[in-house]
Order: C-alpha cells, then sequence, then structure tokens
C-alpha cells in the first residue's frame, strides 16, 4: 500500500453487559463493558479491577459472545448468554 491509500475506519459501540460469576455460591452477576459487534454479538471486555484470581467470569475478557434481554427492578439490561 502507498501512503496515499484509503483506510476504512469501523467504528465500534462499547456498551455494558452483565456477565454471570462462577463459583460464588449465589447467584451473581458482574457489569462489564463490550464491543457491539453486530448480529447480536458482543466481544466481553475487562472491568478496570478485572483479577481471574478473585472472580471467575462464566465468559472471560476477549470472548465473543450472544446476550439477551432482561428485565429486573431497575430495568432492562443485556445479559451475556452463551458463546458465539
Amino acid at each position: 500500500m502507498g501512503l496515499n491509500s484509503k483506510k476504512a475506519l469501523i467504528m465500534t459501540e462499547v456498551i455494558k453487559i452483565y456477565v454471570e460469576l462462577l463459583e460464588e455460591g449465589v447467584s451473581c452477576r458482574r457489569p462489564t463493558f463490550a464491543e457491539d459487534l453486530g448480529d447480536g454479538r458482543y466481544k466481553v471486555l475487562p472491568t478496570p479491577e478485572y483479577d481471574p484470581e478473585d472472580e471467575v467470569w462464566q465468559f472471560t475478557p476477549g470472548t465473543i459472545v450472544h446476550c439477551e434481554t432482561r428485565k429486573d427492578a431497575e430495568g432492562e439490561y443485556l445479559y451475556a448468554t452463551k458463546e458465539a
């Protein structure tokens, strides 16, 4: 490619999703962020304090997941349900 070549700029939206925490003794979910890859796929991103020795996430950062919309007393949210 020459210096005058045009490159496509790809923008992804970063949104909040929730990931199930494993090995907690009770049902827990962790809010984190994910890149919206389109077609219902999201790439899980780590939280600033992510520590795999402290919390076991169902889907670790970097995993591509599908999410479903769930609702609780606080409103609707996206919940990671399976690997894409």
